[in-house]
């Protein structure tokens, strides 16, 4: 289904598409390629919005921390927003700091995208397309992208990137949902559990930057090979989590690249007994724990977003990418198809 969902300043309307398959409910936006809510069932079959959200186009303009939106051209940061391509060095859009943050100050997230509906076999979905013009917050050559979000007779919602290119380029595209699974309203998420498919992760410096290698996570509150609750470790006094103000981290997942999705994180509120299970073709999770929600945020419930009231898990290469030739690639050159693909799967 496909509604009015409000208007930009200049007059671009913006529509809201509704979706539901295999018990999972999904609204997304043409502005940014957003999900506004999410709606899976608990343990006895109640229905909440995991996704936080807003209710007014305007509130996303304004005040959005990416609330729902699909990122690119690059997601997670880039160092002083430079890289030098096939010896020819680019200056990108600044806007975290002295670092280029999720593609630059006007993103894929406030980009107006366009969609198509399309049903195939059991599955329903959206068909999101947009092309950036060379030179667009710096980033050199025209980029073609397609991002499929499919959701399945099981009730997985999965993503599927594609990028094509004119010129040699850096690409690294990612959704940024803030996950709350005993609801939008729900509070804190510190008591969630979660576990993560990764011995290392890169430790930043206090812009967060990727500095030096990889680091075991092995006796550091970064450690979440066997599960644990968010918060068991949030306040230790470690000076990762001091820059970070909490959790802000890419964790190396052990599995590298893969061809095809492997399991690589699971997230579960024993309360309500909601799990997500995420599955992916990328190298890299950054788990980033609410640290900047301050409480001026009003949400799809009506409830004030607070510090650690959601938690993001975005699939990725690894930040500072284009500046650190150890990490896996992210260049992509003409007659070449970017492509990863990320599984999000629900049960109670």
């Amino acid at each position: 289904m496909k509604e009015l969902f409000g208007k930009l300043a200049d007059g671009t309307e913006i529509h809201r598409w509704s979706l539901e398959n295999g018990g999972t409910r999904l609204k997304v936006l043409s502005y940014g390629g957003i999900v506004q809510s999410l709606e899976i069932p608990d343990r006895e079959g109640r229905y909440a919005n995991v996704s936080l959200g807003f209710d007014s186009i305007e509130e996303y303009v304004a005040s959005s921390p990416y609330f729902g939106a699909l990122i690119g051209r690059y997601g997670n940061r880039i160092g002083a927003g430079r890289f030098t391509l096939d010896g020819t060095s680019y200056q990108l859009s600044v806007n975290d700091g002295e670092n280029s943050l999720h593609g630059g100050a006007e993103g894929f997230d406030k980009r107006v995208w366009d969609i198509e509906p399309f049903e195939q076999g059991t599955d329903v979905g959206l068909r999101l397309r947009l092309t950036s013009a060379d030179g667009e917050m710096g980033f050199p050559g025209t980029l073609t992208t397609k991002v499929t979000y499919t959701l399945t007779e099981q009730g997985d919602w999965r993503i599927d990137y594609e990028a094509t290119t004119d010129k040699a380029t850096v690409v690294n595209l990612t959704s940024h949902v803030y996950w709350n699974l005993a609801g939008e309203s729900g509070g804190s998420v510190l008591g969630h559990e979660l576990e993560i498919a990764a011995a290392r992760y890169t430790p930043v410096d206090a812009g967060l930057i990727p500095a030096g290698e990889p680091a075991e996570v092995a006796g550091t509150p970064f450690d979440f090979h066997a599960p644990k609750t968010v918060g068991a470790d949030l306040r230790a006094a470690d000076q990762q989590l001091l820059y970070a103000k909490g959790f802000d981290h890419n964790w190396v997942l052990d599995k590298g690249v893969t061809e095809e999705p492997e399991h690589v994180a699971t997230l579960k509120d024993p309360a309500s007994g909601r799990t997500l299970r995420i599955a992916t073709t990328e190298p890299g999770l950054q788990f980033y724990s609410g640290n900047f929600l301050d409480g001026t945020l009003v949400g799809t419930g009506g409830s004030i977003h607070r510090q650690g009231d959601a938690l993001c898990l975005e699939t990725q290469h690894h930040p500072d990418s284009p500046n650190r030739p150890d990490f896996p690639s992210t260049v992509l050159r003409p007659g070449e198809t970017y492509r990863t693909t990320t599984i999000h799967s629900f049960d109670a």
